[in-house]
């Protein structure tokens, strides 16, 4: 079936609000080319399970094409309408399984050597998307903060080397209540500043503390979900002939109805924290790959106004077979080498940030926990400096959100 064969009809199996999307942009859908629309349908399918910032998105990129005449709409989708996909392909339910097209057709692009062609289309249209619709000034100036080190009390090697060009490295911070002042001060700011998903704390192990402004997600908290996945993974793979592209599909397919929860009381935030274990590598085993992921996910979907990740130490690693089967009880620690896995964490969590708009007036905070050690980026703190001044965290938080 090609696009200009689709009916309200064929959208019947799509979440409520994603299947009123689709209706009423029929028209516009049926103009698309083949080897563009399967990756669009990819997003609207989850619609009811996005974040307002990925709804917006499909909101304003949708809008957007609907306002294109049809000759300027041919233009822009000329190159995407000039790749050759097979019947075999075409032919497949699409539609109901974009994710899966999208793979399949992606081999055949990259065995007919269409893949330049399509990833130059996909850039051209990408640039010419981001002109069109600009990002909204944000309400303030967005922050990350990262807490690093828990268990740990010395570091081998020297904290924050990628970040020191960038930012301020303190070395001299007083930790007590450090932990606090970071929990209070982001809390104080979720609620002057509440939205839906907008604030999130992100811990690696047990939350220091319970607070409701915020988006909380917790590798400790979803022991249940991870356990419940780690069984399902585990069986599968003593299925014959599973291999690990095989397995990623059945990952893909996965709600959390599939693994017993039934009438979520938060459906987006908890299809979230599935995708986390799903779709992360390492996620189901490893608290500091667990965080690393979740904050990646966190800023590249809901996009954050505020967004605070708390490592823990992980597991020691073990063969493979007994980190997936999760049938021993006793699980040893590595802080040494956690924190070498957080420290890096928050370099990504820095870069992901200045990914997002207003990174220019965004500011960073790293913090070596319960130790003397910590790092800003902001701009109103100077680049590549080193500073031995005594300094608290809140007012070292103080001084990252001024200006």
């Amino acid at each position: 079936m090609l696009p200009n064969a689709i009916t309200p009809a064929s959208f019947t199996a799509y979440p409520p609000l994603a299947h009123k999307v689709a209706v009423d942009h029929l028209v516009l859908l049926q103009r698309l080319p083949i080897a563009f629309l399967p990756s669009l349908l990819r997003e609207l399918i989850e619609y009811d399970y996005s974040f307002p910032a990925e709804r917006l998105s499909i909101d304003s990129e949708l809008a957007y094409l609907k306002s294109l005449t049809p000759s300027q709409l041919d233009n822009l989708f000329r190159s995407f309408a000039q790749l050759g996909l097979p019947t075999s392909l075409t032919a497949s339910d699409w539609v109901n399984h974009p994710a899966q097209f999208v793979e399949q057709e992606s081999a055949h692009l990259w065995s007919t050597r269409q893949l330049d062609a399509f990833r130059l289309a996909a850039t051209q249209y990408g640039q010419t998307l981001s002109a069109a619709t600009p990002a909204a000034p944000l309400p303030l100036p967005r922050l990350g903060i990262a807490v690093i080190g828990q268990g740990a009390t010395t570091a081998a090697e020297p904290l924050f080397l990628n970040l020191r060009q960038h930012g301020t490295f303190f070395t001299k911070i007083d930790p007590e209540n450090g932990l606090e002042f970071i929990l209070s001060a982001v809390a104080s700011r979720a609620a002057a500043h509440a939205a839906p998903y907008a604030h999130w704390y992100i811990d690696g192990g047990q939350p220091a503390r319970s607070t409701a402004s915020l988006t909380s997600v917790a590798y400790q908290e979803l022991e249940p979900l991870r356990s419940r996945l780690l069984r399902f993974m585990d069986a599968q793979i003593a299925h014959p002939g599973m291999g690990p592209e095989e397995l990623r599909t059945r990952l893909a397919l996965l709600s959390p109805s599939d693994l017993g929860i039934h009438k979520p009381a938060d459906p987006v935030l908890e299809r979230f924290q599935l995708r986390l274990f799903t779709e992360g590598s390492g996620t189901q085993i490893f608290a500091t790959t667990f965080a690393q992921w979740a904050t990646r996910e966190a800023l590249r979907r809901a996009q954050p106004l505020t967004l605070l990740v708390r490592y823990a130490p992980r597991q020691r690693q073990r063969p493979m077979n007994e980190l997936l089967s999760a049938t021993d009880a006793h699980v040893e620690l590595d802080p040494a080498g956690s924190l070498v896995d957080a420290d890096m964490g928050a370099w990504y969590h820095w870069l992901n940030q200045q990914r997002l708009p207003g990174a220019d007036r965004s500011a960073f905070v790293v913090w070596f926990e319960a130790q003397r050690q910590a790092l800003v980026v902001a701009p109103s703190l100077p680049r590549g400096v080193e500073s031995d001044s005594a300094i608290n965290l809140k007012t070292l938080l103080a001084l990252a959100t001024d200006g």
